[in-house]
């Protein structure tokens, strides 16, 4: 019998596969097609401290092995994620749920992280300074060192939960960011974001989003997820979160054997409603062809 359990900053989990945030909704959707408690956990929907309509339409583009969102944090706002989503959330999820946090200035995250460090549910916080989509936060904190530890130093001050700090692929060092929000008390990080991209409609010879540029997703990015936790494992000692591309139990499994402790699956949920499902199903058979017998055994492994 294969062991596929993982520790994920403190906290227990079945098994390593997290549905990522911005492609499972608030969870209780996909609560009604699958029993979703067969997840490791997963991370909501990005909320910010006020209600956001997110931005104009269209906001998504197909592009080869992948895709491009524009959404720009849609969300109600984090009291009414706390006083509506989280309880029926709680009537089909009985495992601790990751929040995902974005702001637009330090004081956003701080106050939205400290709403949510009190809520039972919530196991693990992420916080994503890394949102493309998105004008005057989100990813400007997420490329310069500074402004990325100062965010993870606000926010551990408020809370007692595992922050894990949500990194961009849009710099030109990510170690350096991953190493400055871990000198800050970041318990994890997760990687990566969406790499920023466009889409020029040959037609109507403009861009096809609305917000001209967008975060690319999908098997398309995952040789540069790959690298990006590769490089992060060499250089912090706090968990990593590997995300980017997954769709598979092989992809997951190489993805850990670079470095991640948990993985989060992103686009593949808007292909297939049931691939997170399908990824933990495999496991069994996929982890016996390669003679793994434990999941956190393998965790860096390739190094």
């Amino acid at each position: 019998m294969v062991n596929t359990k993982i520790n994920l900053c403190g906290i227990e989990i079945d098994n390593p596969i997290i549905p990522a945030s911005g492609t499972f909704g608030f969870g209780y959707e996909f609560a009604e097609i699958y029993d979703i408690n067969k997840l490791g956990t997963f991370s909501f929907k990005g909320t910010t401290k006020d209600p956001r309509f997110g931005n104009p339409t269209p906001r998504i583009a197909e592009t080869p092995m992948g895709m491009l969102n524009s959404v720009g944090l849609q969300n109600p706002g984090v009291d009414k994620v706390i006083a509506e989503e989280l309880p029926k959330l709680a009537k089909v999820f009985n495992k601790p749920v990751m929040a995902n946090v974005s702001g637009f200035a330090i004081d956003d995250y701080a106050y939205t992280c400290e709403k949510l460090d009190k809520e039972d549910q919530v196991g693990w916080i992420e916080v994503n300074i890394s949102c493309p989509n998105v004008h005057g936060g989100g990813m400007s904190f997420g490329t310069d060192a500074k402004n990325a530890a100062a965010v993870t130093k606000a926010v551990k001050a408020v809370t007692t939960k595992p922050i894990i700090i949500k990194l961009t692929p849009n710099v030109t060092n990510i170690s350096e960011i991953a190493k400055a929000v871990e000198s800050e008390g970041a318990d994890g990080v997760s990687l990566i974001n969406t790499l920023s991209g466009m889409r020029i409609s040959l037609t109507k010879k403009q861009p096809i989003l609305k917000n001209v540029t967008g975060g690319l997703s999908g098997p398309a990015v995952f040789p540069v997820a790959l690298r990006c936790v590769w490089q992060v494992y060499d250089a912090v000692k706090i968990p990593i979160v590997g995300m980017g591309g997954v769709s598979s139990a092989e992809d997951a499994i190489e993805m850990m054997l670079a470095g991640a402790t948990a993985i989060e699956v992103g686009a593949a949920n808007l292909v297939d409603p049931y691939a997170c499902e399908k990824i933990i199903d495999s496991f069994e058979q996929v982890m016996a062809k390669y003679h793994i017998n434990s999941l956190e055994e393998i965790i860096g492994g390739a190094h």
